[in-house]
């Protein structure tokens, strides 16, 4: 089955081309700009979620809590009657018989997605890993406009990622968030409802990854997101 990968910001699901949609249909939306001009990038690992459309779509609410991807993903991009150009997130997702699979989403390439509800985000997703059905290891390929899916383990891309961007992995022992200096490019790193291996934390580590505190709780990644956008919204 096509699913049709359209991101629109209309409350009531239907289809509106991201560019395009507006509070009244009448006026062009205004774009959410942040009053300092960062490139942000959230890379969330998915630990239990399968690379597998069907069993993507069967794990939502149960143990692999794939909702996590939607409700992350939707945080990251979409304001209220808007959408931010300046990010592009990364879901990896790592219950696999052969490879992970990494999902780009970059916001400011993106044109249609049809709703930024759940069970739209989801079916996107979906979409994806049907499109890597027969990849080799390190391969990618193209699913829609702004969206992209590969091959590569949440170590891969991240190692791709420390040669130009600044890396955060959060972490309650961490600095606050307000009191942390943000470069052109910071990449937050994420995890759903499974921490991140020790072996894992080290690494990222030695590639220079800052441990960021959000507050004194473990939040959903979904939170998280919200609460750096707000950070950064708001610095300077």
């Amino acid at each position: 089955m096509h699913v049709r990968l359209a991101l629109a910001c209309d409350p009531r699901g239907s289809a509106v081309d991201l560019h395009t949609a507006s509070r009244d249909n009448s006026r062009p939306a205004k774009r959410a700009a942040p009053t300092v001009n960062h490139m942000r990038t959230f890379v969330l690992r998915a630990r239990a979620a399968p690379t597998d459309s069907r069993a993507l779509l069967a794990s939502v609410g149960r143990d692999a809590h794939t909702e996590i991807l939607a409700h992350t993903l939707m945080n990251a991009i979409f304001v209220a009657q808007s959408h931010r150009d300046d990010v592009v997130v990364y879901l990896v997702l790592e219950s696999t018989r052969d490879f992970s699979r990494t999902i780009r989403f970059e916001a400011a390439a993106m044109q249609d997605i049809g709703g930024f509800d759940e069970r739209t985000l989801l079916a996107g997703i979906a979409r994806a890993l049907d499109v890597s059905v027969g990849m080799g290891k390190d391969e990618i390929r193209p699913v829609a406009a702004g969206v992209t899916v590969q091959t590569s383990s949440f170590e891969r891309v991240v190692q791709h990622l420390a040669s130009d961007h600044q890396l955060f992995v959060m972490d309650r022992k961490g600095a606050p968030i307000g009191e942390q200096s943000f470069a052109d490019a910071p990449c937050f790193l994420l995890t759903d409802h499974i921490p991140m291996p020790k072996k894992s934390l080290q690494g990222l580590e030695r590639l220079g990854a800052r441990k960021l505190a959000l507050g004194p709780r473990m939040l959903f990644a979904s939170q998280c997101v919200v609460l750096i956008h707000h950070a950064l919204d708001t610095a300077g």
